[in-house]
């Protein structure tokens, strides 16, 4: 996989020469001068391709492996466009791979597929039935696009082998075919100053810092003077190149070899070249400004612009870093899917100020003192030991580790909290086993119902105290716990006596208090069993003759 962005104008003449061969089945005409395809090595790249309300990008192709199906990447990938509202298609590749299949290179998918055995269409179709399902699950109607009547209801899936080139005619023409119908009223003539957005910001030999941009509207020329976003604050500054590739060349295969131009129109992919570059910033807004009068409105747009997506909130959340604008706001929409709160959002390496925030965050919710780092390091020299750092150069992996961070930090909590209550419980004192009539009173006892535990105190059911357990034995040996059926032997460190204030076949209970009843039931309802519940009704009716309200409105 391509670890640059690339960008490739193909010519409606070269789309209608190679879907030829479907003249019969797709009638197709173009009256677009072409299509502008924008090759992302991932989906955090095409987040990148944002501009206010929506995407850069008019569609999409949505490349998914048909052996394979749907993987979490690409129900990723489907939830940026879903939140840009950017139609797709589906290229199901590697259609060479299906067992028994005999490539025909170059031909349409509709041509190939007739040429295949009657096992081997079947196997295919079984494959394109499950991706069909898969989207299905998503929410999408899907089917094989020479199957689908109305393509504004249902996502076509094309099936293609990037390998031997069958049924990239058949992709081709459909997606110019779509395009040019359903975007018929977006189509038109690029004029006035230009808009895009910053794919890259790189160092060139001999050119310095540039930045790759998409143009989608109107019309960039040299010298002209351009607004756009950086890492610390907008930037002014004046075109003094235009680089594009050749048409059907990429830029990035042909980024050594790119024509200077003095203009060009959208939508195109253009490599720039200006000063003060070094800090511009990737998946920022650019516009050009035809008039000096206009600066201000154009600095404070794109400020605003930025804003929606860098942020603080003085809020218990966790800190989000990312190396680019687009790969920001897709995190943040997917932690947000997630309901996780985020405190800062913000583009570059993680500074002191962040370690010094998630330290405060973490005082208040430790599952929230986190820093979210996306393709972004620490400064240098920055001590970062007392903080969590989740790092990942995945998008969707990243949302999965920080989930299981604090779901992981949520149940040890929770466990602690458990772990600190006094829980119900209920016991009896077995005649015949008094191993120690006082201090300690060491007796055999059978727990009728809930838990005991070292540390609990216990009451008698006329409410008196009686003392606190020290320890358990079962078969001689120590145990933390003693649940209901279990005959163990208690040491209870006690003021009363065996045969005056407690005797044999007494029942006991521990003595609860009031706030441990109402975080048991409040919060772990779930670890209650029943004998425990009858249990709490027991020690609520003896504890009520000395506090009315204890219990009061808990739902047991």
């Amino acid at each position: 996989m391509t670890q640059e962005v690339g960008a490739s104008f193909v010519p409606s003449y070269v789309i209608e020469k190679l879907a030829e061969p479907l003249k019969k089945l797709i009638p197709i005409k173009l009256q677009i001068p072409g299509l502008l395809f924008i090759d992302t090595p991932g989906h955090e790249y095409f987040s990148n391709l944002r501009r206010r309300g929506g995407s850069v990008a008019d569609i999409a192709i949505l490349v998914v492996d048909i052996i394979e199906g749907i993987q979490k990447q690409t129900i990723e990938s489907i939830n940026i466009l879903r939140e840009r509202k950017v139609p797709f298609l589906v290229a199901a590749n590697k259609i060479d791979r299906v067992p028994g299949w005999k490539p025909n290179n170059d031909r349409p998918f509709l041509e190939t597929i007739e040429k295949q055995k009657a096992d081997v269409r079947n196997y295919l179709d079984n494959l394109i039935y499950k991706l069909v399902s898969q989207l299905g699950e998503l929410g999408f109607n899907a089917d094989r696009y020479d199957r689908i009547k109305d393509f504004t209801r249902t996502v076509a899936i094309v099936p293609v082998s990037a390998k031997t080139g069958e049924g990239i005619a058949d992709l081709l023409a459909l997606l110019a075919g779509l395009t040019q119908r359903y975007l018929e009223t977006r189509l038109r003539f690029a004029e006035g100053p230009a808009k895009g957005v910053i794919l890259e910001v790189k160092e060139d030999p001999g050119l310095g810092h540039t930045i790759d941009v998409i143009i989608y509207d109107g019309v960039l020329k040299k010298n002209d003077t351009i607004i756009l976003g950086g890492i610390n604050g907008v930037i002014t500054t004046k075109v003094r190149g235009i680089f594009v590739p050749k048409p059907l060349q990429d830029m990035k295969v042909s980024k050594y070899d790119l024509n200077p131009i003095d203009e060009v129109y959208a939508a195109a992919g253009v490599k720039i070249s200006a000063p003060n570059l070094e800090d511009a910033l990737a998946g920022s807004p650019i516009y050009v400004v035809d008039d000096e009068s206009k600066i201000e409105q154009y600095k404070k747009q794109v400020e605003e612009e930025i804003k929606e997506v860098r942020f603080y909130n003085d809020i218990n959340g966790i800190i989000v870093k990312a190396d680019s604008l687009g790969t920001l706001e897709a995190i943040i929409n997917a932690l947000q899917r997630e309901g996780i709160p985020i405190r800062i959002a913000d583009i570059g390496p993680i500074s002191k100020r962040d370690i010094l925030e998630a330290s405060i965050v973490s005082q208040q919710s430790r599952e929230y003192g986190i820093i979210a780092a996306f393709r972004v390091k620490p400064l240098p020299g920055i001590d970062t030991s007392n903080v969590k750092i989740i790092y990942s150069e995945i998008i969707y992996q990243l949302i999965d580790d920080v989930k299981k961070y604090i779901n992981d930090i949520r149940e040890t909590e929770r466990k602690r909290t458990l772990e600190s209550l006094i829980l119900p419980g209920k016991i009896k004192i077995l005649p015949g086993y008094v191993f120690r009539r006082s201090d300690p009173i060491i007796v055999g006892v059978e727990v009728l119902g809930g838990i005991i535990k070292p540390k609990y105190p216990l009451i008698k059911e006329d409410g008196r105290k009686i003392g606190e357990v020290i320890q358990i034995q079962d078969n001689k040996k120590t145990v933390e716990k003693a649940s209901k059926g279990m005959e163990v032997a208690i040491s209870i460190k006690s003021n009363a006596m065996v045969g005056r204030q407690v005797n044999e076949g007494d029942i006991l209970y521990t003595d609860v208090p009031k706030e441990d009843l109402e975080i048991l039931l409040n919060k772990f309802s779930s670890f209650i069993t029943d004998d425990m519940k009858e249990v709490i009704r027991e020690i609520i009716r003896i504890k009520r003759k000395d506090d009315p309200l204890y219990g009061l409105g808990l739902k047991i």
